[in-house]
């Protein structure tokens, strides 16, 4: 049971000194990887490098106090970078001071909505973003934000504010490459490859950072047309409240929306994956808060929104973190670089922070997955590719709420229309299953059986009418008796109960009886309100379909 408000004090009570070693190579080794990483990731989300850095040096101190995982990294992410990167471009007209209070305001009011939602227990949000729109939505973003790097590869400007523009001004440019950059390029995203399967313990990232520097600063390649990253700040974040108000910037509030959404189910994901490899749980209440305070002190400390990574937290438990110690340790190393060594960034090429993205988000692609939902379910790979398709025409923001929405359609149909199954007895036994399914089951004489599965509410009613009367109109033998089975419908409005109650007086003029059973707990209650118990008879939870059958069979 994890402390109210402050998980870090159960963790800092059970610490063991011989996790302290562990803790502490595993945050170097996640600094190692996180510097050029949230360089790189600043760089997508249109602001200066440093604003990156400041991310993980301020969210994973707070997180480590206030989150319930164990091994979960905070910091930027590619997808919440681009996000940032091409929504605030309009809003900002190119002004970079602009740019970066947006990002900051950003993360302030992304850290009041999670704030209020842990206060009003609204963990449950995660749900409504389903794990088939999550991968059309990586697909998509991995692409932009491909197309928004290779360019940097290639060593041209790039352009176009959409997809397709951005693919036609690149192939234009090509002929223009630099070849000298684009095989600098290649061969530090070989390396990088390479370094995942070979040697997955070792920060290849932060190794072909520093001998990129050196290549440049030392050689004759500072001369043959790479762009660099420019001075960098030295000093830790100044700490203020963005200059900028929610009623300055229209469109703040969705933007922070998608972002809360975006990193909170980015984060529980990871986090729970972590947990259950780990043999513990997370609270996912809890993590609302946690994220919520990493994001206010990132926006106090010029940051934009972070979130818990998987690639991030892959490498945190991978180098052996044990607890969030691992991420103060981190973000202690990365203090110490702001101070110390930010003059040697200068010269790092930005083919090399392109060559990190692109590897980086080979993860976001998930074909196979795709080509499983294309075989099992082509509705749920349609979701998919309106996720992905919506990401590329019209941005992430857009395609994601698109996709929600779609997700959302198809759950209001198969809720309106759900199946009315009627039933036979399974032969040699007192089990009744579904006759469409399973035709050798036994039919009862002068009597039908219907089992509706799903609640009974009033958006549906009319369609389980519908399949009820058409059944009995098309029976051919007369009907005595209809066994309505409830045990698979947990709830019932008030037009539920209304039709049961229609139904009841409708087959009565016909000279049929009807007869309710295995009714829960709350549809009884809402039934025995409605004095149905007066029409149909006692409604019983001990009485079965069997029992009914058998008194309707002994007594014709």
């Amino acid at each position: 049971m994890t402390s109210k408000f402050l998980p870090a004090g159960d963790w800092i009570k059970e610490y063991k000194k011989k996790d302290l070693k562990k803790d502490f190579v595993a945050g170097i080794t996640l600094a190692a990887y996180g510097i050029p990483v949230s360089l790189a990731y600043a760089t997508l989300a249109g602001l200066p490098p440093q604003y990156g850095i400041y991310g993980y040096l301020l969210g994973g101190i707070f997180y480590a106090f206030f989150g319930t995982s164990r091994q979960l990294a905070i910091g930027p992410t590619s997808a919440i970078s681009l996000l940032i990167g091409t929504t605030i471009a309009s809003m900002a007209n190119g002004d970079i001071q602009r740019w970066s209070e947006i990002a900051s305001l950003t993360a302030l009011v992304f850290a009041g909505m999670a704030i209020i939602a842990y206060f009003l227990r609204l963990s449950g949000i995660i749900n409504f973003i389903s794990e088939t729109v999550l991968v059309g939505f990586k697909a998509g973003a991995a692409i932009t934000i491909g197309l928004t790097q290779l360019p940097k590869l290639f060593g041209v400007n790039g352009g176009g504010d959409n997809f397709v523009e951005r693919i036609i001004i690149l192939f234009q440019q090509i002929p223009d490459m630099n070849t000298t950059v684009f095989l600098f390029g290649i061969i530090a995203i070989l390396v990088l490859i390479a370094g995942e399967k070979i040697a997955p313990q070792l920060p290849v990232a932060i190794l072909i950072v520093i001998l990129s520097i050196i290549l440049i600063s030392a050689t004759s390649l500072k001369d043959a047309g790479f762009k660099t990253v420019g001075v960098i700040p030295t000093g830790l974040p100044e700490f203020h409240l963005p200059a900028l108000r929610i009623r300055d910037v229209e469109g703040v509030l969705p933007l922070a929306m998608a972002c809360f959404l975006l990193s909170y189910i980015e984060s529980v994901s990871a986090g729970r994956t972590l947990a259950q490899k780990n043999g513990y749980v997370i609270n996912p209440r809890q993590e609302l808060l946690a994220l919520g305070v990493a994001n206010a002190a990132v926006a106090l400390g010029q940051g934009y929104p972070v979130a818990g990574g998987l690639s991030q937290s892959a490498v945190n438990n991978s180098a052996g973190a044990k607890t969030p110690l691992s991420l103060l340790f981190a973000s202690a190393t990365i203090a110490c670089c702001l101070l110390f060594l930010t003059g040697y960034l200068q010269n790092l090429p930005t083919v090399i922070l392109a060559s990190i993205v692109l590897v980086a988000i080979r993860g976001l692609f998930d074909f196979k997955e795709m080509q499983h939902l294309y075989k099992i379910n082509k509705q749920e790979f349609a979701v998919v590719m309106i996720a992905l398709a919506g990401v590329l025409i019209w941005g992430i923001l857009a395609g994601v709420l698109l996709a929600t929405l779609v997700t959302l359609l198809l759950l209001l149909k198969a809720a309106s229309k759900p199946n009315v199954a009627f039933l036979g007895r399974v032969p040699g036994t007192k089990q009744y299953t579904d006759l469409k399914r399973h035709p050798d089951n036994e039919k009862i004489e002068n009597v039908l059986i219907v089992r509706v599965e799903s609640s009974i509410f009033y958006f549906n009613v009319e369609y389980i009418k519908e399949q009820i009367w058409g059944k009995i109109y098309s029976e051919l033998i007369p009907l005595k008796t209809v066994i309505l089975d409830l045990n698979s419908s947990p709830r019932i409005d008030i037009a539920g109960v209304r039709f049961l109650k229609n139904l009841f007086l409708d087959l009565r003029e016909k000279n049929i009886d009807l007869k309710i059973t295995e009714a829960r707990s709350d549809v009884r209650d809402s039934l025995r309100k409605e004095d149905i118990e007066s029409l149909v008879g006692h409604i019983s939870r001990s009485v079965s379909v069997d029992d009914i059958v058998m008194y309707v069979t002994q007594n014709k």
